[in-house]
């Protein structure tokens, strides 16, 4: 499959089957994250990975996880963050943005669903999990075998702005 393609397939699941993820498909996954790239390569990023019946409890009383039997709790590390010294704009959330895309094409191109999780209270992760104060939770990627019918890979000719909107070019 090619890029586009994954691209075009992956779609927000809401919807899991009980089965697990393979570990090496897990690995996968992770492995992609690790490949990410980051502002100045500081890689302010951390990720607990929680697949336990007990931990998808956890997260379940700070957002809706839809019953998959994974998920990664992506953070960011503010402190260790590169930091453009012309405004300050600091680029944690931005990592943890780009590491979090690698893993849900990753994850599409082995066949299993994801969303990206963002409503969620970040209070309670912190004290479920006992998230050190440096860090600050960014989004839940919630990860499974889909329960839903597969997204058609051209809706988004129906569901985006078109490419001329999205894009402008610089005019000599």
């Amino acid at each position: 499959m090619s890029f586009l393609e994954i691209a075009k397939k992956r779609s927000s699941v809401r919807s899991y089957t009980e089965q697990k993820v393979e570990k090496e498909k897990l690995d996968q996954i992770l492995e992609a994250a690790h490949a990410a790239p980051t502002a100045a390569n500081l890689q302010p990023v951390h990720l607990l990975v929680v697949q336990e019946a007990e931990g998808m409890a956890k997260i379940e009383k700070a957002a809706n996880v839809f019953h998959a039997p994974l998920a990664i709790i992506v953070c960011a590390d503010h402190n260790k963050a590169w930091v453009r010294p012309f405004d300050k704009k600091q680029t944690g959330d931005i990592d943890a943005s780009i590491l979090t895309d690698h893993m849900m094409l990753q994850a599409t191109e082995l066949g299993l669903g994801s969303v990206w999780v963002c409503y969620f209270k970040p209070d309670i992760l912190r004290e479920e999990f006992h998230i050190p104060s440096k860090l600050e939770p960014i989004n839940i990627l919630v990860i499974g075998y889909s329960a839903q019918e597969e997204g058609d890979p051209n809706r988004h000719s129906q569901t985006r702005i078109p490419v001329d909107e999205l894009v402008s070019y610089e005019k000599l």
